[in-house]
C-alpha cells in the first residue's frame, strides 16, 4: 500500500519551486500533483549552473499555476496538514521572499532574476 492517496494534501518539490497540492493519480516513480498553493518560486536562470549569470540562456522560471498538474517524483511529496492559503497570496509572499533574498545576494546572476521577476509580476497580478 501506498504511503499516500489520491486526495491527500502534500507539499511537493518541482524543480526549484515548492508547492502546496493535492495527489490526484498515483504512478510507478511519481504522484500527479495539483497545485494548490506556492511555498517557494522557482529560481530563475539555468538549473544546470545555478546562480551563474554567464550562460548561455537565462531561464525564466515561473511558478506553476493554480491547479495546474505536474508530475512529482515519488521522494519530493511530504504530508501537508496546515490550512492552505490562498494560491494567489502564496504566489505573492513567495515572490516577495525571493525578491528579497535576490537584493541580499547582490550579483550578476541575482540582478538578471530580479529583471525576470520585475516581468513575472506583470504577468502575475494584473
Amino acid at each position: 500500500m501506498s504511503e499516500f492517496q489520491i486526495g491527500d494534501k502534500v507539499t511537493a518539490i518541482y524543480k526549484t519551486g515548492k508547492y502546496i497540492g493535492e495527489i490526484t493519480e498515483e504512478r510507478p516513480q511519481h504522484y500527479l500533483v495539483r497545485v494548490l498553493a506556492v511555498l517557494t518560486h522557482p529560481m530563475q536562470g539555468d538549473l544546470h549552473h545555478p546562480k551563474s549569470a554567464d550562460v548561455g540562456i537565462f531561464h525564466e522560471r515561473r511558478s506553476l499555476a493554480y491547479r495546474e498538474q505536474t508530475n512529482v517524483p515519488k521522494q519530493m511529496v511530504k504530508h501537508y496538514v496546515e490550512e492552505i492559503p490562498e494560491y494567489q497570496e502564496s504566489l505573492r509572499i513567495a515572490v516577495d521572499k525571493l525578491k528579497k533574498d535576490l537584493v541580499e545576494a547582490a550579483s550578476p546572476w541575482a540582478d538578471k532574476s530580479l529583471e525576470i521577476i520585475k516581468g513575472l509580476e506583470q504577468d502575475y497580478f494584473k
